[in-house]
């Protein structure tokens, strides 16, 4: 068969898993004519719509603002979190990345604190209850204070910044052979420890949020730093030995209590 100058004919092995207590497999699609111009989820809508005529059952896959700010879709392509393309999620991601005749194995995050929901939709609400455990600063309601009130300085403000960047997506824990959710973790305490306004908690917030991925059963780090290189914000592992730092200070200061 023939492709047009903006299309490509690939196959798609997309694992299929009706619940969480129901065994996986992959199955075999063949997608032709795919428009170069598509992201990978538009790619993922057409064939839905084509399997939606044929009476079958859709592929069944998170995503909400598809501009690589929500961390809602995310899936491993070809073994690779979001797929190939560096500091980019799934929804950023085009089809003119990859080729004609390729064959594409997709599948859902894979990691014990991650169950799957049905194919590559993974219920990560566990992510949730670490930042309820301590992601967050406990302040007064009233008015907005002034900008210039708490002075922080520009280099503090930026690392603080770079940490909030992150979106939650679970990449992280997703490309780490410990399904570790550290490099989110030490994300959100850089960014409230950072600025005088998380300072008053970042013991009780350390302790807390590490105690929650430890009960959701994350692994730990093992300075693989695959989560540094899947994630597509970017955030550095320099903030997880921030993480150890204020962990093992709130493990001491607690002693001490």
């Amino acid at each position: 068969m023939t492709t047009g100058e903006h299309t490509i004919d690939i196959t798609l092995k997309v694992w299929r898993q009706a619940g969480p207590h129901d065994k996986g497999r992959f199955e075999t699609i063949p997608v032709p004519n795919v428009e170069t111009h598509m992201s990978f989820l538009e790619m993922l809508d057409v064939v839905n719509e084509k399997l939606t005529l044929e009476g079958k059952d859709p592929i069944a896959f998170d995503n909400d603002c598809r501009e690589g700010i929500c961390g809602t879709c995310g899936c491993v392509v070809n073994g690779i979190p979001h797929g190939p393309e560096k500091a980019m999620t799934l929804c950023q991601l085009h089809m003119r990345k990859f080729s004609h005749g390729d064959v594409i194995a997709v599948e859902p995050w894979r990691a014990r604190a991650f169950k799957v929901v049905k194919d590559l939709i993974v219920d990560r609400s566990p992510l949730d209850k670490i930042i309820q455990a301590g992601g967050y600063v406990s302040v007064n309601t009233g008015s907005a204070p002034d900008a210039n009130a708490v002075p922080v300085p520009m280099d503090v403000a930026e690392k603080a910044m770079d940490a909030a960047a992150c979106i939650g997506c679970g990449a992280c824990v997703a490309g780490c052979p410990n399904a570790s959710a550290m490099l989110f973790v030490s994300a959100k305490i850089s960014q409230l420890g950072l600025l005088p306004q998380g300072q008053p908690e970042a013991h009780r917030r350390a302790l807390a949020m590490v105690a929650a991925m430890d009960d959701s059963a994350f692994g730990n780090c093992s300075n693989h730093r695959v989560c540094e290189a899947v994630c597509p914000k970017e955030i550095s592992i320099v903030n997880i030995a921030r993480l150890n730092r204020e962990f093992f200070k709130a493990g001491f200061a607690s002693e001490a209590v």
